[in-house]
């Protein structure tokens, strides 16, 4: 398996009334066919590096590099069409749009990334099957439970096929049985041309992944790999 993300020397402050320094110098290699979690208390930049990952916020110095490219940080139409095809999102809280269907929430991505309507629709279908609830494509948000609304979140993130997943804390404001559901399901999409990275504060969650990283003044620490 080749490295797919790489980060080299990657730093994140933020200014306040002071610089603050969340992540120093990080330098690691993802793997494609891995599932990594990431681990590290409240404040310690798990957030950051997966917004960093995801081309939503730019690193303050340091590089990262996918699929062999080094990231341009200035060229937001580039990483825009990058986010969209080769990444997908999974937030803590769902963030899905309250005026649309769960269908309409899935398939809206696929129309982002360029493709046409009736194949979006047809794969957002394909997809609320995958993940058990076709049946509830024409409810919106406020008419889902939690692990609904997460399972929905999941089937949005895979619309376009990513080839990696970035997962924030996924489960964390689930009941442990309806979070042990979506881990399965976020478990089950992992393949040779993927990797997953979900961070996470649950143990059991964090041990079930190949590769346990934890997040330590600002600096990468392997527990497991």
């Amino acid at each position: 398996m080749s490295k797919f993300i790489e980060l080299k020397n990657v730093c994140k402050s933020f200014s306040t009334s002071k610089r603050i320094k969340v992540l120093k110098k990080i330098s690691y290699k993802f793997k494609k066919g891995k599932i990594y979690s990431l681990m590290g208390p409240s404040g310690s930049g798990k957030s950051t590096l997966l917004n960093l990952i995801s081309l939503i916020d730019r690193p303050t110095t340091g590089s990262i590099i996918i699929d062999g490219k080094v990231i341009n940080s200035d060229n937001s139409n580039n990483n825009d069409l990058l986010r969209a095809n080769k990444i997908g999102i999974i937030y803590q809280q769902d963030n899905l749009l309250s005026d649309f269907s769960a269908l309409e929430n899935i398939y809206l991505a696929s129309l982002a990334a360029g493709n046409n309507k009736k194949l979006s629709i047809s794969k957002g279908k394909d997809l609320l099957k995958k993940v058990g609830l076709l049946n509830r494509s024409d409810h919106y948000p406020s008419q889902l439970s939690g692990g609904e609304k997460q399972r929905v979140s999941i089937a949005r993130a895979l619309i376009n096929n990513p080839q990696i997943i970035l997962a924030d804390e996924p489960t964390g404001s689930l009941d442990f049985e309806t979070a042990k559901g979506i881990f399965s399901i976020l478990e089950n999409q992992i393949n040779d041309n993927r990797l997953i990275i979900f961070a996470t504060h649950n143990r059991f969650f964090a041990n079930k992944s190949d590769c346990l990283l934890e997040i330590v003044d600002g600096s990468i620490k392997t527990i497991n790999d």
